[in-house]
């Protein structure tokens, strides 16, 4: 039931953190105008390059090592203060590197001194420690609360296209401040340490084996709005972001298992356990492709009337680019399961590192031709190809570790009934007339035709959640 809490706990936060600028955008989608969005979006992905450098691979790592001896809490507060170490020098040489960049990169120099007080906040962040010992709970409410703050601030100051700089700022101020609220609670959850047992660097290379598959991850997350931004327009690259933000929204409810389940797994396997390890994975595996299946198709029927509804006149791009975009769901809820919860806690870093690799490489040398084609919509496809090769490789990678049967044993089921969901919500969308009421019985419709398709295929997934829903009542 702890699993289930914290996954709950998490789900809240990563929707919540993604649900505030979503409130909020409705609003600054009007009020700055896709100029001022895209300038934005492009300004941020530049930022998220030095941000990365700063992060050294520890959201991962950190997470995991403090699971691994946090049943021994001497041991857990030195592997903390190492680790925070080596992550406050390496932000501070981000810092040193942002600057000597701004010394050449002159555009917009407003809007990237703005954008650095998201490198500032890095330091800060110890939301890894949190979820080491798996409690989300701090991190939840102290972040929701700075999130819902920064919403009402929005809406207070944000008050024309000229705001884009203020607009940044609020954003920044609230991610750094979400990370401050964290801090008074070490000096009780951690027993004081001497500072000359202290060796920090035992875990730079470590950390440096999770920084390259970082770096990788974030060639193919933040490269495709740097590019639209310089080929074709910042614009482009705000539609991309808008786009991204509703699929993630609806990421956030399935990935959200990996920062629950990493912890999970690695303490399971500190002890040896290796075959709960493979049980918590196919159950794992089972559920995310179960919400998966109907978030993709439900997305995609529903995305060409979302979009330029909710985001407002001039946005009607970005509900093409979602309804390609959607594809990754199931591919990164896969590849999540695969690999954050099973290739980074079993060790097995090196093939996580070549999945993704592998999805920035395919990333990069699709963009160029189908950008320069295509533009936004290239960028896109470019996207859910990157993200489908890295799902596949990490198969491969577990082909003889893991029962393939067991893993996709009701996958089908899942794929019969978001397709056969598809047709008559796409059909909805397309041929009434639209309004947030017929949007809201589209959706209603197709969670009705899905969970009636699994009852009739009879679906695992319904066992497992009655079973579920009757221990609690027990409890």
């Amino acid at each position: 039931m702890k699993v289930i809490r914290n996954y709950l706990y998490n789900v809240g936060y990563q929707v919540l953190a993604i649900i505030v600028p979503l409130i909020t955008s409705a609003y600054v989608s009007r009020v700055l105008r896709p100029e001022g969005v895209g300038a934005n979006a492009f300004t941020n992905s530049i930022i998220q390059y030095f941000i990365l450098f700063a992060s050294m691979g520890i959201g991962y790592y950190g997470n995991r090592q403090i699971a691994y001896v946090r049943e021994n809490h001497r041991k857990m507060s030195q592997t903390f203060w190492e680790i925070q170490i080596v992550k406050t020098i390496m932000t501070l040489l981000a810092i040193i590197a942002f600057e000597v960049f701004l010394m050449f990169y002159t555009r917009q120099p407003e809007y990237m001194v703005a954008q650095s007080i998201n490198l500032i906040a890095v330091a800060f962040d110890i939301s890894w420690f949190y979820e080491g010992i798996e409690n989300f709970k701090v991190t939840v409410l102290k972040n929701s609360f700075v999130k819902l703050l920064s919403m009402v601030a929005i809406f207070l100051l944000i008050k024309g296209p000229y705001d884009v700089t203020l607009y940044i700022v609020v954003l920044a101020i609230s991610t750094l401040l979400g990370n401050l609220t964290l801090w008074p609670n070490i000096k009780k959850d951690l027993p004081k340490i001497n500072i000359k047992l202290l060796d920090p660097w035992r875990h730079f290379l470590p950390m440096a084996e999770l920084f390259i598959p970082q770096i990788a991850t974030q060639v193919y997350v933040q490269l495709n709005k740097t590019m639209l931004g310089g080929m074709v327009s910042e614009t482009a690259s705000g539609y991309y972001q808008y786009s991204d933000n509703l699929v993630k929204l609806v990421l956030a409810l399935v990935t959200a298992t990996g920062t629950v389940m990493l912890p999970h797994v690695a303490n399971a396997v500190s002890k040896g356990n290796m075959r709960e390890v493979n049980r918590m994975l196919y159950k794992s595996f089972d559920f995310v492709s179960a919400v998966s299946y109907p978030m993709m198709f439900g997305l995609a029927a529903i995305s060409l009337t979302l979009a330029p509804k909710y985001y407002g006149p001039g946005y009607g791009p970005v509900g093409l680019a979602m309804m390609i975009e959607s594809i990754v769901i199931l591919m990164i809820a896969w590849s999540n399961v695969l690999g954050v919860q099973y290739l980074l806690p079993t060790h097995r870093q090196k093939q996580f590192t070549l999945s993704v690799t592998l999805g920035a490489v395919v990333n990069l040398i699709l963009n160029i031709p189908l950008i320069t084609l295509w533009g936004l919509t290239g960028a896109m496809w470019s996207t859910v190809f990157s993200e489908i090769s890295v799902t596949l490789y990490q198969m491969w990678a577990v082909r003889h570790m893991l029962n393939f049967k067991e893993l996709f044993a009701d996958s089908w089921k899942y794929f019969v009934a978001g397709l056969v969901m598809f047709i008559p919500v796409f059909w909805m969308n397309t041929h009434l007339k639209s309004s947030w009421l017929m949007m809201g019985l589209e959706v209603l419709v197709g969670i009705v035709i899905y969970t009636g398709v699994l009852f009739i295929l009879r679906a695992k997934i319904l066992q497992d959640a009655k079973e579920l829903i009757g221990d609690r009542f027990k409890r």
